[in-house]
């Protein structure tokens, strides 16, 4: 017999349902919300994986079609590779949880997680989330949770806790916060420039609302948890570290790694690592874990000068910037480029229009979403970072950033009204030491407004870093971490936004969570680092959008017609409206209200599409004057062709003023010329008449 627990969660109902389902499993739950069911299930290895130096964990959120009632698209019909959605609740779900496995814990771990039963108003990622830290808990995995995920959205002013979908859809603010007994130990965000004391506020009324959940996780724990399992250490002997410090004095250790340049500081640990590797040639085991132990002689030794000494690597004060550079019109001939340098981090962002035609396809679980005209792809080349290997595709961490800085500068665009353009942004890391995901927010804004995009605000972005001590009031945050002080530190807080408020927000920690001063401190940090990069640089770059497309961009032209016309548009098989993409040149959307976009780079052609439409979707009325081809002749008259699809006949009698015995004496196949209608003749035809154009 199964164990069901069950709790109100936001006004729907959160079941927990214990030894039903995948008993194997070190750990599972089958979760529901609402009518959202997840399947959830914690497994570990026997034994550590050989030759790592890191702990294995692996997140699987596995989307199902049938859990919204769908066969998938494609010749296979069946589910392939992990959709974007999937690999960024991967993600979302490790991020919390990785901080709290141990430090010295090399077993294989597996969090999978398997929507089967969505429904659309209880969201199946935030159920997988908390489904993942219960099966955790309950498992014999050394883990220290649980921990607990909120939603937080912001309808008229007002939070709301884990939105439906009509309230997703109206919120100002998608907030994810996850937390611990004590403390917030994830944050995501997209905002609607949303100001940082809101943010704030609704960070903490999820972290309250997160006690509640972990409460009741804690009874599913203390009645249904297993004893944790012992595990192999993989710790630095002290013996082996304290012989390293003899060998190398802090001293030595301090003037190779505080310097403003990689590349150096990487020469000097390589000397270091040689050097102790030559001391130790006849001891296996420490050579074993020799890389592992520098590695934490140069975290000890950077953490120290930052927290005791106030010192950073490259010589910075606390709050300081890296020297900062941005350029525009950087690539000829693309529709947009810009360039954002922060030390040695540099990306350059290359924009592309298309018609809303080319907006992106989605075929997953959120029934609301079926497609999206903004695109940001963000690439992490190997050349970046000074090594070699090759290009696999993108990495999660790549998906990742990129839809970090597309959730950024959503809020900024203009609608599709107002700029009919699918858009896609591509970010290229030149170089990379530190944050290039909001040197890629920088970075993409500027390229946005040089593409003629009419964005409503410029949008920077920032990271904070954090090393602390002790306890938590000893702690330091960092303005504008580089890489050595996101590896060694604790924090690596990213905020964008604009003036007026903040568009995005991602924190990955390494610590067992941040009190709320770390948190106001962190954002406050960040927004006056925004604020002067994009008034003391990016602005003077370029201030604001151009006033229009730029020459290699397609131009469009809008028009609404009669939704009963687009048939008449169409044509039988879509007859006449390609033979107005042949005779024109352009490219031609018709939505299902009648709205029309026409896509082109030669003006001439657009608007010979736009005039043969006007004229496809115009009833004949007397007295109306219609330019029109001769396609074909008779006895009794000739036959013009207006527009593909829409014809009318010149009687013989009204070709000409002077009497007319054969039509091929006045008109020739393929003359184009102007005729009046006539109104209806006795059958109720429309008639036309060239001889009655009005000179």
């Amino acid at each position: 017999m199964y164990k069901k627990y069950e709790m109100e969660l936001a006004g729907r109902t959160l079941r927990v349902d214990v030894d039903r389902v995948a008993k194997q499993a070190n750990g599972g739950v089958l979760m529901h919300y609402g009518d959202t069911t997840v399947l959830c299930c914690a497994t570990a290895s026997e034994k550590p994986r050989e030759g790592i130096d890191f702990f294995p964990l692996s997140v699987e959120y596995n989307e199902r079609m049938y859990s919204v009632g769908k066969i998938p698209g494609g010749f296979n019909k069946r589910e392939g590779k992990a959709s974007e959605n999937a690999i960024l609740t991967d993600r979302v779900i490790d991020r919390p949880m990785r901080p709290l496995f141990p430090k010295d814990y090399r077993n294989d771990v597996t969090l999978e997680n398997l929507v089967m039963s969505v429904d659309q108003d209880c969201s199946p990622e935030l159920t997988a989330m908390l489904g993942a830290s219960i099966a955790t808990s309950i498992s014999d995995i050394p883990f220290d949770g649980p921990i607990s995920t909120t939603q937080v959205g912001l309808v008229d002013g007002e939070f709301v806790f884990n939105p439906t979908a009509a309230q997703r859809a109206a919120s100002e603010l998608a907030l994810t916060v996850a937390s611990t007994k004590e403390k917030v130990i994830m944050i995501e965000a997209g905002a609607n420039e949303v100001p940082e004391d809101r943010m704030i506020e609704a960070i903490f009324a999820a972290h309250a609302l997160n006690q509640e959940v972990i409460a009741f996780f804690d009874r599913i724990v203390a009645e249904c948890g297993k004893p944790k399992h012992e595990y192999q250490s993989f710790a630095v002997p002290q013996e082996l570290f304290d012989e390293i410090c003899r060998l190398v004095p802090p001293e030595e250790m301090e003037a190779a790694v505080f310097t403003d340049d990689k590349q150096t500081r990487e020469e000097n640990i390589r000397v270091i690592t040689d050097k102790l590797a030559e001391a130790f040639a006849d001891n296996e085991e420490w050579l074993a874990r020799l890389g592992e132990a520098v590695y934490q002689y140069q975290k000890k030794t950077v953490r120290k000068m930052i927290l005791k000494d106030h010192k950073r690597p490259d010589g910075r004060a606390i709050d300081q910037i890296r020297p900062l550079a941005a350029e525009v019109d950087l690539i000829p001939r693309v529709h947009g480029s810009a360039m954002f340098t922060r030390g040695q981090t540099q990306i350059c962002t290359v924009t592309t229009l298309a018609p809303l035609s080319d907006a992106q396809r989605l075929d997953g679980l959120d029934e609301a979403e079926t497609s999206k005209r903004y695109m940001h792809h963000y690439n992490f080349p190997s050349y970046s970072v000074g090594e070699t290997k090759p290009s696999r595709g993108p990495g999660r961490r790549e998906i990742g950033h990129g839809a970090l800085a597309e959730r950024a500068l959503l809020p900024v665009l203009p609608d599709e009204s107002e700029f009919p353009y699918a858009i896609r942004t591509v970010s290229e890391t030149f170089e990379s030491n530190g944050s290039t995901s909001q040197a890629s927010v920088c970075a993409s804004s500027m390229s946005l407004m040089t593409a003629g995009v009419p964005i409503k605000a410029a949008v920077a972005g920032i990271s904070a870093g954090l090393v602390t001590g002790d306890t938590d009031d000893d702690y330091l945050v960092l303005t504008d971490i580089q890489g050595l002080e996101d590896f060694f530190g604790d924090m690596d807080f990213k905020v964008a936004g604009t003036h007026k408020g903040i568009t995005a927000i991602q924190m990955d920690i390494k610590i067992h969570g941040l009190t709320r001063p770390i948190i106001e401190e962190a954002i406050a940090a960040t927004r006056k680092a925004r604020l002067y990069i994009i008034d003391e640089v990016m602005n003077k770059a370029i201030a604001e959008p151009r006033p229009e497309v730029g020459p290699y961009a397609p131009k469009i032209i809008q028009m609404q017609i009669d939704p009963q016309k687009i048939g008449d548009v169409v044509g039988q098989r879509g007859k006449t409206i390609n033979a107005i993409i042949e005779q024109t040149g352009v490219q031609i959307d018709i939505e299902d209200d009648g709205f029309v976009s026409i896509c082109g780079t030669e003006k001439e052609g657009m608007d010979k599409a736009a005039k043969l439409i006007h004229t496809i979707v115009t009833d004949f009325e007397a007295g109306q004057v219609f330019e029109g081809k001769v396609v074909s002749i008779k006895e009794f008259g000739a036959f013009l062709e207006f527009a593909p699809g829409k014809e009318g006949l010149v009687h013989i009698s009204k070709i000409a003023k002077k009497r007319v015995n054969r039509v091929e004496d006045v008109l020739a196949l393929g003359d184009v010329v102007k005729a009046v209608c006539l109104g209806k003749d006795k059958m109720g035809r429309f008639s036309f008449s060239i001889r009655d154009v009005a000179e």
